[in-house]
Formats: structure tokens, sequence, C-alpha cells
């Protein structure tokens, strides 16, 4: 196999993470893709780290885009979603790491799929990468409601055959726009692989949204209510679920 894979990087104040994301996509073991940078503004020197990798790095395909007003990380990545070519579909954050073998391995895995698998990463501190929980082992399979009830199918690790399952873009909100999405291919699907071995590695960092449920609580009700449109019985049902899990996830 020799498909094109387009990777989706939002990058925002990452200047002391973006080399070694990019490193780690350098090495990746399967070697057609394509990586889409989009620039969300920052005002430290990410641009000029991206810059840098671009010029040392030229047989590499590296896209760097510019949003020219901050836009929050929805829009920033469905500006790459938009322009990408590849067959393929994935994403990976500025602060984040691949294993070399990651995309070998998605795309293996994704061939006895209904076109959209993820994978289990590891839980580290942002700057030594030790661990600081236990890695997050994904379910065999997720449908609609299992992602509904908690989001295991992180950013990290999505893989998604666009050539099957056709482009789709993340809705407008500031948070739970990657969810959005799963939902939307879910839809159309009756569920995603989760693949158990650990391929990734996830930054926790001081100021992550992820881990403090308090602080997620109303947008994930907006969400249930604005975005999928459900009841307000449904919600509730959901959203107690989804805060006993989210506490259970980071223990």
């Amino acid at each position: 196999m020799n498909t094109l894979v387009s990777i989706v990087t939002p990058c925002y104040n990452a200047s002391k993470y973006i080399k070694a994301c990019v490193e780690s996509v350098k090495h990746q073991t399967y070697t057609n893709w394509e990586m889409i940078i989009i620039d969300d503004c920052s005002y430290d020197n990410s641009v000029v780290v991206v810059e840098s990798l671009i010029k040392c790095n030229p047989n590499l395909k590296i896209k760097l885009l510019k949003n020219k007003v901050n836009s929050g990380p929805a829009k920033s990545r469905n500006e790459g979603i938009k322009i990408s070519n590849g067959s393929y579909l994935t994403f990976i954050d500025a602060d984040d790491l691949w294993d070399v073998n990651f995309l070998e391995t998605m795309l293996q895995v994704i061939q006895q799929s209904f076109g959209f698998v993820f994978a289990s990463y590891r839980r580290c501190d942002e700057f030594s990468l030790q661990p600081i929980y236990t890695d997050f082992i994904v379910p065999e399979k997720v449908n609609y409601l299992d992602i509904l009830k908690t989001n295991s199918i992180s950013c990290l690790t999505a893989f998604i055959d666009i050539k099957k399952l056709g482009k789709k873009f993340m809705p407008n909100v500031r948070y739970r726009q990657d969810m959005g999405l799963w939902l939307k291919y879910l839809k159309q699907i009756p569920y995603a692989i989760g693949v158990k071995q650990v391929l990734a590695t996830y930054r926790i960092c001081s100021n992550s949204h992820s881990r403090n449920k308090s602080k997620l609580f109303v947008p994930q009700w907006y969400f249930y209510r604005k975005v999928e449109k459900l009841s307000i019985i449904f919600s509730l049902y959901l959203i107690i679920i989804w805060a006993y899990r989210g506490i259970l996830k980071y223990k």
C-alpha cells in the first residue's frame, strides 16, 4: 500500500513542542504522508520553528497555513481538512507524539473496519514525558451512543478512511469539537474499531481542560442540547454517565 495519508495539526503557542511532534511524524515507518500545520496566530515563535523545519526538510510534505485571526481549534482543523489530499485523514496536536509505527499499524487495521479506527496512548508529563496516569487503553469498538457517554477516541489517534466515508468537518464550538466529528461518522457506520496497542504519547499540560470535568460540564451540556439536539431527559442521563466515567478516566 502506498496511499497518501493527510495529517492535520493545529498549532497555538507550541514552540516548545512542535519540533518533537514533527520529528515523530518524520520518523514514521510509513512514509507517504502530508502534514498540514495550521498556526492560529501564535504569539511565540511557533511559526519560525515550523518554517525552519520545512526549510531543513525540503523533501517532506509539510505545509504551513497561518490564520489571519485567532479562530480556535475547530476552525483550524477544518481548514486543514479542507485542503487535505489524502485518502486517509488523521490528527496530531502540536504537543503530542506518535510512535514510529503509528501510521503503518493504523493502515493495516483500517482495512478490516468500516473506515474509522483509533488507538491507545500514554498520558505523560508535558516536559519530562514521564507517565502521570496509566496508559489509556481503548475499548475494542465504540458506536454513536458509546461516544455520547464518554469520548474514548482521542484526536491524537483517530484515523479515518476519507475515500470510503467522505470529508466531514468539526462543529464550530470551543470544546468537544473532535467528539462532534466522531459522532458524524458514527451516524454513518455501526462502530469504530479500537487498537489496544499503545501507539502515541499525550502530554498532560498544566492548563489541560480534558481532566478538569467541572470546566467542561457546561460545554458538554451545550453539546448535547445544541449540537446533537438531544432531549433534556436524555441529556441528563448522558451527562451523569459522562461525569462519572470522566472521574474514573483520570484516577
